[in-house]
């Protein structure tokens, strides 16, 4: 089994040499009857053989092309606060993807730190979770994070993100690749979202335009960031980014792409002494053999490191209660979603959802 980071080396080439050559070729085999079953699937609900169903309010999609983390509790957020300013309460349905039976998963914890109150249920049943929020929370727009993939709940609006860094899953559908579904899949799509555009050249934004409007012209082609905004610790203290300027930090996280929580942590001026990238939806609750907790074993290893203080996510930090780990700080940074490019575009589509109940921009899909 390979770990996150091995296994990006693998698929994306980046490791060399006979053995990662031969799991390469592996992939590629199960590549195959996973890209097969994709399509089959889609297929079915492209043709109206498996039932789209919509709940009479309008409902914005916002998903992955890839796996891994692209940014989408950022643009969750976004979104539903543009409903909220202009008095429409929006709600939140989401799977509920590595959740205790029960209790919110990773993102409804952020999201809920982030927007008090906000209706957000959890039901793998998608079309049952929207009904809920309209029926039971008086909700008059949905919001479904990560929908890309989840067909049978129909949208109004389809938003796709793609990460600057990794914007096409090494050209491989998973497992040889990281991409959830074959690129012209965005011929589904409404809107195409780059995020983290900041952390790639203006050459290499204008490449990943040119390839995504390729493959899908209809979309309208917006860019973002992922902008830190200011340290909070678990009582809800707050800091300026200043604060981190020089400062030695470890860092730790457990989301799809650590390597943007890194770059961005260094960008705000911090002297990042050790970093830990952790699994998604990493379980903090484990202990090792002797007992240890993760989080004292955090501590000692940012003791060790002789760091001033811990940074991890606002999605790690909603799992860990403490304020300190072996006496050593524990700060969280917020990052916010800024739009760097063409928003209006957005917001047009966003205020077309308001002029009906049930409004239906989507383009035809065209021919391959």
């Amino acid at each position: 089994m390979l770990d996150a980071t091995t296994y990006k080396d693998v698929v994306s080439g980046r490791r060399r040499g006979v053995s990662a050559s031969l799991v390469r070729s592996a992939l590629r085999i199960a590549e195959t009857p996973y890209t097969f079953a994709v399509r089959r699937r889609n297929l079915r609900f492209d043709t109206g053989r498996a039932e789209i169903v919509r709940v009479g309010v309008p409902v914005v999609s916002v998903g992955n092309l890839t796996l891994g983390g692209t940014g989408k509790t950022p643009a969750v957020e976004w979104i539903v606060r543009w409903f909220l300013d202009r008095g429409i309460r929006a709600g939140i349905v989401s799977r509920g993807y590595g959740a205790a039976d029960g209790a919110p998963n990773d993102e409804a914890r952020e999201l809920a730190a982030r927007l008090p109150d906000l209706p957000h249920v959890q039901n793998r049943d998608r079309v049952a979770a929207a009904r809920e929020a309209i029926d039971r929370c008086g909700c008059r727009a949905i919001v479904m994070d990560d929908g890309f993939q989840h067909r049978r709940l129909a949208r109004d609006l389809d938003i796709v993100l793609l990460d600057a860094t990794e914007p096409f899953g090494f050209d491989h559908v998973f497992p040889r690749g990281t991409l959830r579904e074959p690129i012209e899949s965005l011929r589904r799509a409404h809107v195409a979202v780059l995020t983290r555009s900041d952390l790639v050249s203006a050459e290499r934004r204008e490449e990943i335009r040119r390839r995504a409007l390729a493959v899908a012209p209809q979309l309208d082609w917006i860019e973002s960031t992922h902008a830190a905004r200011e340290l909070v610790n678990a009582t809800g203290e707050r800091r300026e980014l200043d604060w981190l300027a020089g400062r030695r930090v470890a860092a730790f996280c457990g989301i799809g792409n650590p390597a943007a929580f890194e770059r961005t942590l260094r960008g705000c001026g911090a002297h990042v002494v050790a970093f830990r990238a952790l699994a998604d939806h990493f379980d903090y609750t484990q202990t090792d053999n002797a007992g240890h907790s993760v989080a004292s074993q955090l501590g000692r290893w940012a003791k060790s490191s002789d760091a001033e203080a811990l940074v991890a996510t606002c999605k790690d930090l909603a799992k860990l209660s403490f304020t300190e780990l072996d006496s050593v700080p524990l700060w969280a940074l917020a990052i916010g979603l800024e739009i760097t490019a063409n928003q209006e575009l957005l917001e047009r589509r966003l205020a077309a959802l308001l002029l009906s109940p049930t409004p239906d921009p989507r383009p035809p899909i065209p021919a391959p």
